[in-house]
């Protein structure tokens, strides 16, 4: 017999032994009234001996006081079995029940660290889905305005930043899942709620460029642009934002121009871009009443018709227009030269 072959054959058994030591370490930790915790379809928990018996007495113990209601002790029963067992088949379950104990005493914070153990260090639990879910779940209900319950009795202060938190930890933990887009949109929410735009802003794009085939994109669209419009304080200022409204109002009318929103759009679009071209008559305005230049005076009036054509703000442009070329015309007979002081471009 070949050395090769030998070789080959002693791999192969040991891929088997490997293989069915996995096969009997998928057990199943279940639970009945009459017999109480204890493990199914494997032979392996993690523990043996006197670790075992340990782990599967706080368990019960954890059960009992989840029975009688006692939801304050079974929580922190099963957290000492996570932690005092973390490599056995009872850690993922006792988190997961853990978690579930505290939010029946409104402890969001404790709630939602339980849940992240278990998805953290345990991905492979049956009810991973379940509990990206419910920590969706206390996220949204903290952004709501609920509260964190002190030692499950004393409601503490909204917190709306922690909901942030717990949506961005979601997205690292389950970037995937349906709640990803969702925790997105969210977080935007929740920034706009705190009064923070440019935060609300990154959120909002975060969405489009990442989800950008998700169901909620086109109404991530059509925030973004409503979002960048609050921020425009009028024809005075600087019109970085009236500009970036307009491009995701346009965006999303053409991507989207079957979608509910178009007529909120359009009307948006409509006000950005008077204000827009309200500021283009603001420098028109000033070169041509304080400065006498006319040629700068042309350029922003033309500006003005430019960005909104059919507005009473371009009619007006034209009226204007009309008048520089006489005041123009006029300094021109009288051998006048127009201003060129504070030109800038």
């Amino acid at each position: 017999m070949s050395t090769l072959f030998v070789r080959a054959a002693g791999a192969l058994r040991l891929f088997l032994f490997v293989g069915f030591l996995a096969s009997a370490a998928r057990a199943d930790l279940v639970w009945s009234s009459g017999r109480g915790w204890r493990v199914e379809g494997g032979v392996l928990s993690g523990l043996v001996g006197e670790d075992g018996r340990k782990a599967i007495d706080l368990m019960n113990t954890a059960r009992a006081a989840e029975e009688a209601q006692n939801y304050g002790k079974a929580a922190k029963s099963y957290e000492r079995v996570g932690k005092r067992f973390g490599n056995s088949v009872y850690a993922p379950e006792a988190y997961y029940r853990a978690a579930r104990m505290r939010l029946q005493r409104k402890q969001y914070f404790k709630a939602h660290a339980d849940f992240q153990q278990v998805v953290g260090r345990y991905p492979n639990y049956s009810r991973f889905n379940e509990i990206v879910g419910e920590q969706y779940r206390i996220a949204s209900a903290m952004l709501d305005g609920a509260r964190n319950r002190i030692w499950g009795i004393i409601p503490g202060f909204t917190n709306r930043e922690k909901a942030i938190e717990f949506f961005e930890i979601l997205l690292l933990t389950a970037p995937y899942s349906d709640y990803a887009p969702l925790s997105l949109m969210n977080i935007a929410r929740a920034h706009q709620k705190l009064g923070n735009d440019e935060e609300a802003i990154d959120a909002l794009d975060r969405m489009i460029n990442t989800y950008s085939q998700s169901l909620l994109t086109p109404d991530a669209y059509l925030k973004l642009a409503q979002t960048h419009s609050s921020l425009v304080e009028g024809p005075f200022y600087d019109q970085a934002s009236t500009r970036e409204a307009v491009t995701y109002f346009e965006d999303f009318m053409i991507l989207y121009p079957s979608d509910g929103g178009v007529g909120t759009a359009e009307k948006g679009l409509n006000d950005m871009k008077k204000t827009l071209a309200e500021s283009k008559m603001k420098m028109a305005d000033f070169y041509f009443y304080k400065r006498d230049n006319y040629t700068a005076a042309r350029v922003f009036y033309n500006e003005a018709i430019t960005v909104y054509p059919d507005s009473t703000v371009a009619t007006k442009a034209r009226e204007q227009l009309v008048k520089v070329d006489a005041a123009a015309e006029k300094a021109g007979a009288a051998g006048k030269k127009p201003k060129k002081k504070f030109l800038f471009f």
